[in-house]
């Protein structure tokens, strides 16, 4: 196999790539040698070397503990639980959270096979046990794994007198009432609040 089909068969195995947007990508990045496809290959290779997994709360940093964990501006008070890394950034970008993560790893799934002991819940209830946490807010999917995770995430943390909170679920911003599913529509109906 020629180094071209090599590389297009590495980046179509990359998640939202094809093996078409693949080549396009080659092409783009050979055409581009020096100013971007060389700069490329030396960032993926520093981040390769450099990225570590944060042994507190499971993010992805250039230091460990990461940059979030070793912050002193921080809420000490505050945990906020998500699946997996890309949902911490997710709430990081909106700048609205100024707490503690804990990153669990996926979500329950007896199809897949995930058991309690794959995630890093048993992690999260001894950071809870030995810190001055006073609130942890599970932030996870709306979705059957993730509901039944939060479920079981709360109940093991029932215990350790800390307020267990969830994000709202419901409307999303500038979304028609036509175009919800059933599903959101309930839950927007159920958590609904007094205006004013």
């Amino acid at each position: 196999m020629s180094p071209l089909d090599q590389l297009m068969k590495h980046l179509a195995r990359l998640p939202g790539l094809g093996p078409r947007s693949a080549r396009r990508m080659v092409l783009h990045l050979l055409k581009r040698r020096e100013a971007v496809f060389l700069p490329l290959i030396d960032a993926m290779s520093r981040a390769a070397q450099n990225v570590k997994d944060c042994s507190v709360c499971g993010n992805l940093g250039g230091a460990d503990p990461c940059e979030i964990c070793s912050d002193p501006g921080r809420d000490r008070s505050l945990i906020c639980v998500v699946e997996d890394v890309a949902d911490l950034w997710a709430l990081e970008r909106s700048k609205a959270y100024r707490g503690f993560y804990h990153v669990l790893g996926g979500t329950l799934s007896a199809l897949e096979g995930v058991r309690p002991a794959d995630l890093h819940i048993d992690k999260l209830v001894d950071r809870v046990k030995d810190s001055q946490i006073k609130e942890v807010i599970l932030a996870l999917n709306a979705t059957v794994e993730g509901q039944a995770t939060a479920h079981f995430v709360a109940e093991r943390l029932s215990h350790t007198g800390v307020t267990i909170s969830r994000l709202a679920h419901g409307l999303p911003v500038g979304g028609e009432l036509d175009y919800l599913d059933d599903g959101t529509l309930t839950a927007a109906l159920k958590a609904r609040r007094m205006a004013g």
